[in-house]
């Protein structure tokens, strides 16, 4: 099995709260334990982590959160991108305050498919 890292950059919408930005990255940072694996019903994601933007360079494209997520296979990043209920509920509680989200995965090393 090959890890698999998932990024997921946020930039929100103008004007949503300080408590709800905190709220919304408490929440992606709290799926780590709260997805649980479908037969195993533990948590399956490796390691997550997360913060605001403090890059100088300038090449944001006004992305302002930073999200770094790893699965232990692509098999298990895709029953969490696809079928897992507390990510598909998470994701759809965004809609409302989540301007822009971009989300590129990689395997470790790996630079052609």
């Amino acid at each position: 099995m090959m890890p698999i890292t998932h990024i997921v950059l946020f930039q929100f919408k103008a004007g949503t709260s300080p408590e709800i930005i905190r709220d919304v990255c408490s929440r992606m940072l709290a799926l780590k334990d709260n997805c649980l694996h479908p037969s195993s019903q533990k948590p399956y994601i490796r390691a997550s982590s997360g913060g605001i933007d403090n890059s100088p360079e300038g090449i944001q494209h006004g992305m302002t959160h930073g999200f770094v997520v790893e699965f232990a296979s692509a098999a298990d990043r895709n029953y969490y991108f696809k079928e897992d209920p507390v990510h598909r509920e998470f994701t759809r509680s965004l809609g409302g305050v989540v301007e822009k989200a971009q989300v590129i995965d990689f395997a470790p090393g790996v630079f052609l498919k």
